[in-house]
């Protein structure tokens, strides 16, 4: 039986662990199994002639919220153009609601809820001892003994198979210990599965139960990544230091085995820090670590809400003490849309976050997820979202569709002008001569730059360059003159002396 895993990732750098599980659990008895990863940026025609001319027996996606919509597209394709080909599916964007959606999409032979590793397995057992008999589709006593199953029945029905308890992490395989990292993807790794918190948008808040791996375990396959030096190692734990000895543990046997190359990734609960772990942290070289902390939202009414602890001054203080230490990269998150905040209260929540002066600051919007608590309260929130994937507020009770739309374009300008770097001295300048704050400063900028019409397409920095000193202008001749100057500064820094001579060759006036 010959097995593609396959998945669109959302760019070439990222990688699906998944996959890597699946593949890792069933290699070693079925040899013709591959995986083969896309992106969502690629052709669907060229990925489905690939996907034809794997000529597989089965085809199993994994699918998210960005790709599930062109996973539909192929799998429906596939199957029309080769009707005995099974095809699986799983990931949370099926998983929520698994029995509609096989309804809805006849084409999708199997679905996987949650956890994969062994139901897949079982999985391939079945469908192997079905061909060895000839017997196609395999008969139902067979398929339900695959656990979390969604798959129809001779009958035409939809049939959903029981559900089993989550597996000892520990059991299963580590993905690398038979597939190669590749030195110019990110590398993805958990070390336990499971989430202590209740955060009510969140897929993670339906399990709450932690299973972590033995730290000895951790240890060493870290080790091994050391070893490959591989760029980047990202840990998909949903609150990595929610045991705060066992993060401190881990993050000590990395400072002390550092190989001077590889940066590790964590999200991390902002308000779980406390003096001991700053005092370890202080100690890290300087890129060997990474930080995202999702603050979400400064309105306490907003974070009770969506079962946060309401009281955000904890992390803002520790964010700030991060800071401080100069030495880890800190991605900080917001989200708007959430229940209770209005679009004068989301500016309050940035200017506060703003003012932590966090590496990167991204302002998400909520993705109204199937399967999180959130979904089932949209009228009591008056929350309204698109009906396909993502699923993203459009408007609620609190913030209206032209207010989200305008915190869309301020979160354009904010990613060019302040998570891309390079204009530090001379935004810093124009948020204090506007006297508008943060928030009023990056909305102002955001309402000249598409009423310039300048988001139409992408642009150079330097093109960007150019577009602030305009904008710089329109505030008065001394203001833009000093920003010029503060422009000059920040292009000293950012660009070489041969990138200097070609933009003033240019002059500032070319915007390309």
């Amino acid at each position: 039986m010959k097995i593609l895993l396959t998945t669109l990732n959302s760019k070439y750098v990222h990688s699906n662990l998944a996959l890597k599980y699946l593949y890792t659990v069933v290699a070693g008895e079925y040899s013709d199994v591959e995986i083969r990863e896309f992106t969502i940026n690629q052709d669907l025609s060229y990925i489905y002639t690939e996907l034809v001319r794997a000529n597989c027996d089965m085809v199993c996606f994994s699918c998210y919220i960005w790709n599930i919509e062109k996973i539909k597209q192929l799998a429906s394709d596939l199957k029309k153009a080769m009707p005995s080909i099974k095809i699986c599916l799983g990931g949370p964007e099926v998983s929520a609601d698994g029995p509609a959606f096989a309804v809805e999409n006849p084409w999708a032979d199997y679905i996987l809820c949650g956890e994969g590793e062994y139901p897949f397995y079982r999985l391939c057992q079945v469908l192997e001892e079905s061909r060895k008999h000839e017997c196609d589709p395999p008969p139902e006593e067979l398929l339900q003994t695959v656990p979390v199953l969604i798959y129809r029945g001779f009958d035409g029905k939809v049939y959903v198979n029981e559900q089993m308890e989550p597996m000892d992490f520990n059991h299963i395989p580590f993905p690398y210990s038979i597939l190669d990292c590749k030195a110019d993807q990110v590398v993805y790794y958990e070390s336990v599965r499971g989430c202590p918190f209740r955060c009510s948008y969140c897929l993670s808040s339906i399990d709450k139960r932690m299973r972590p791996l033995h730290l000895d375990r951790v240890k060493a396959e870290l080790g091994y990544f050391l070893h490959k030096k591989v760029m980047q190692v990202k840990f998909i734990d949903r609150t990595f230091n929610y045991d705060k000895e066992r993060a401190m543990e881990i993050w000590r046997y990395l400072m002390e085995n550092d190989n001077g190359v590889t940066n590790f990734h964590f999200e991390i609960c902002g308000d779980l820090l406390d003096k001991a772990a700053l005092d370890l942290l202080r100690g890290a070289r300087k890129g060997l670590f990474q930080f995202e902390i999702g603050i979400q939202s400064c309105n306490p009414e907003t974070l009770l809400a969506v079962n946060r602890k309401e009281n955000v001054y904890p992390i803002l203080y520790n964010v700030e003490q991060l800071m401080k230490l100069g030495n880890i990269h800190i991605h900080v998150d917001l989200i708007a849309g959430l229940p209770y905040e209005t679009y004068e209260l989301f500016s309050r929540s940035f200017n506060k976050v703003y003012a932590l002066r966090a590496d990167m600051l991204q302002l998400g919007f909520l993705k109204v997820l199937g399967g999180t608590p959130i979904r089932e309260q949209q009228e009591q929130f008056g929350i309204i979202y698109r009906d396909r994937a993502p699923y993203e507020v459009i408007r609620t009770d609190d913030i209206r569709a032209e207010e989200l739309s305008r915190l869309h374009m301020i979160e354009h300008v904010l990613d060019i002008y302040y998570n891309r770097g390079g204009f530090t001295r001379t935004v810093d300048y124009l948020i204090a001569e506007t006297g508008l704050g943060a928030f009023g400063f990056y909305e102002k900028l955001a309402e000249y730059y598409y009423d310039c019409d300048y988001q139409h397409r992408s642009r150079k920095k330097e093109d960007q360059y150019r577009i602030l000193r305009k904008y710089a202008y329109t505030l008065g001749e001394a203001a833009g003159r000093a920003a010029e100057i503060l422009l000059g500064e920040d292009l000293a820094e950012h660009f070489n002396e041969e990138e200097q001579k070609r933009f003033y060759k240019k002059g500032w006036e070319v915007i390309q």
